[in-house]
């Protein structure tokens, strides 16, 4: 590092193959000039695309995950677009048309409306779900789409209801346009470690981007080659179908969601009554269901919930401004109270008392242990979008 009177400071960044000369400019903007590159030309291509595409700092300024949720994502868009191209194709051909495959993907554009827009409409209707569970409704999405797409793949074989199909393809592939947009932004949350939410947004879109045109580039070929005839699209998109949904669900399976709902707090309090540890988003992230989660049947003294014993379960009801604190409070209860009661479908208030006594007692040090393990305990996600006054 050097300073002289009357100069800006900088100093040198040296590695094995690398030298890079950092210096601060009398504007204060800090400037960053490669001196020396010595590295192999492969390892400099692998640099330049680790630059554009992935966060800043990476891997360090990320989740644990991000990089395999990377791998088959990457999968997911060239499969998908893959896809896109060949419906597209179908489609014209339903209408009596021979398309190229270049006509096919300028025309795609044309049929997204109609349709597609009430499709839109009506998925917006559960945004409250998406927020509780972002994982699900992003599997979900990619089903819908690629229903979508199998019935444009499939209206060549009965062209008289070329409107029909195409209006129902674009009706389930509007709803998953919606829910995929309102499920990335929760997603790309549980990545960001250094508050870099916006540098990691850009850098995955800009992936999506690559790896949808590289998915248009083979789809074109297929529809030259395999695809061209009805037979060849039969095999083809069911497999390509296959290959996106699993890539969809290893995705999710990756992703370390950090907010409370009712199934990671189910998750979290059985580990800690049962092992006495506190789970990390990390650690739960293989064992959330993603297609039937765990679900209270209503969430609404100085306490923020009631508890109720049912036939199968202990229903909670959470106040109007409970939080995801109150949420684990109550869950807590239920869970000690279940211990201790076992079998008996009777919650007895002796047994309450005993379990909220035993919940007060653990519960300042299994809050701070979940606060460090990276949970967000200020709010509670339940999916209804609605709350209880009592």
């Amino acid at each position: 590092m050097q300073k002289n009177e009357g100069t800006p400071l900088f100093w040198f960044e040296t590695s094995n193959s690398v030298c890079i000369r950092h210096q601060f400019q009398p504007d204060g903007h800090l400037s960053v000039i490669l001196v020396d590159d010595s590295r192999p030309l492969y390892q400099k291509l692998a640099g330049s695309f680790m630059n554009k595409f992935f966060p800043s700092g990476y891997p360090f300024s990320v989740n644990e995950g991000y990089l395999r949720y990377t791998q088959f994502r990457a999968v997911q868009h060239v499969t998908s677009a893959a896809m896109s191209v060949l419906s597209t194709q179908s489609l014209l051909i339903a209408a009596g048309l021979r398309p190229t495959p270049a006509q096919a993907t300028a025309v795609s554009w044309i049929l997204k409306d109609g349709m597609q827009h009430v499709g839109k409409i009506i998925c917006s209707n559960w945004g409250a779900r998406m927020d509780s569970e972002p994982k699900r409704w992003r599997l979900l999405a990619d089903v819908l789409y690629d229903l979508g797409m199998g019935l444009e793949v499939l209206s060549p074989l009965c062209p008289h209801l070329f409107l029909e199909m195409a209006g129902l393809g674009n009706f389930a592939k509007g709803m998953a346009v919606v829910a995929a947009r309102a499920t990335r932004l929760p997603i790309y949350s549980s990545f960001a470690k250094e508050g870099n939410l916006s540098d990691l947004f850009a850098k995955g879109e800009a992936f999506s981007t690559l790896c949808n045109v590289v998915g248009i580039g083979i789809g074109i070929r297929l529809a030259s080659t395999i695809c061209a005839s009805m037979q060849g699209k039969l095999v083809i998109c069911p497999l390509l179908s296959a290959i996106h949904i699993y890539s969809v669900s290893e995705e999710m399976r990756a992703t370390p969601i950090n907010t409370l709902n009712p199934q990671r707090i189910a998750m979290i309090v059985t580990d800690f009554l049962k092992a006495g540890i506190v789970s990390s988003p990390a650690d739960l992230r293989y064992k959330e269901n993603l297609l039937f989660p765990v679900r209270l049947k209503e969430d609404a003294g100085n306490e923020k919930f009631l508890l109720n014993r049912g036939d199968k379960c202990i229903d909670m009801v959470l106040k109007q401004d409970a939080s995801g604190e109150d949420a684990l409070r109550g869950w807590l209860v239920a869970a000690f109270a279940a211990q201790i009661e076992g079998s008996s479908h009777e919650l007895s208030a002796s047994v309450l008392q005993d379990a909220y006594d035993k919940m007060n007692g653990v519960f300042p040090v299994f809050l701070k242990e979940l606060q460090s393990k990276g949970w967000h305990t200020d709010r509670f996600l339940d999916g209804t979008g609605s709350r209880f006054t009592f």
